[in-house]
């Protein structure tokens, strides 16, 4: 059984799961291959326009498996510090290649979202979350350090540094609502809702030209990293005369003019 398993392209949205409902869908050794592999796929699929990433069972990821990764093997030809940092910077990539995906990410967390899966929510674009959502950094609680998979620099971005680092220090459980009030979710609904939820903001975004929202998912981010509002505007302006040579800009202002929907092109 695969343990992420990749949906259909349901109007350009795809539905990637983390399958390993047994184990909370923490992460192993496979977790990560197949995850790296899955987005790779997606990454060179003109026909999805938005991953909708979910957890089957009743957990979104409960972090690493600490009942084993399963690269012993890898760890005692390549030494203790070679191997562990080799499987470190694998678990790691995982995150980093969620938000840099040039498709928008919606996180649909459906329960536990705990160290590392916390982490992939939060390379996420967007959040949603059911009710019963629970976030923590549990690296700490395992003892390892809190700054692990890009949260270090996420999560004080979404949530603010003073959030964030109570968060990271303590490891305590955070509740779905307490996570939204923080502006760590966007919205939480009912378990039945989730999907729908996530669906449905997934299909605003698709009614939006696909170049435009990927070069705004660029921006949106390149500007959390340029500490100069002149040097933003600047690289919004280079956005704006790219975006407003192409056919689907062309397309997006008579489709509003004539009030029908865009049929866009991806040119």
């Amino acid at each position: 059984m695969t343990t992420v398993e990749i949906g259909d392209h349901a109007d350009s949205v795809t539905l990637v799961t983390l399958n390993r409902p047994d184990r909370l869908n923490t992460l192993n050794a496979d977790v990560v291959r197949e995850l790296n592999d899955a987005l790779d796929t997606i990454e060179h699929d003109d026909r999805c326009r938005v991953v909708i990433l979910t957890g089957a069972g009743r957990a979104f990821c409960a972090g690493l498996d600490l009942r084993g990764f399963g690269d012993d093997e890898r760890i005692a030809a390549s030494g203790p510090f070679r191997g562990m940092l080799a499987r470190q910077r694998e678990i790691a990539n995982v995150a980093q290649r969620l938000h840099h995906l040039r498709q928008p990410v919606i996180a649909a967390v459906n329960g536990p979202a705990a160290g590392g899966g916390l982490a992939l929510a939060l390379a996420a674009d967007v959040r949603v979350a059911t009710q019963d959502a629970l976030f923590a950094v549990s690296f700490i609680t395992a003892g390892f350090s809190a700054c692990d998979m890009g949260i270090s620099w996420l999560l004080p971005r979404v949530v603010g540094a003073g959030r964030a680092h109570e968060w990271m220090l303590t490891g305590r459980r955070i509740s779905a609502d307490e996570a939204l009030a923080a502006g760590l979710l966007s919205r939480v609904v009912s378990a039945h809702d989730l999907l729908s939820a996530a669906t449905a903001i997934a299909e605003q975004i698709t009614h939006n030209a696909p170049w435009s929202v990927e070069l705004t998912k660029v921006g949106m981010w390149q500007a959390m990293e340029t500490s100069s509002f002149d040097a933003s505007v600047e690289f919004e302006n280079r956005q704006q005369v790219l975006t407003a040579f192409t056919e689907d800009h062309l397309e997006a202002v008579a489709a509003f003019l004539d009030k029908r929907p865009a049929r866009f092109t991806y040119r």
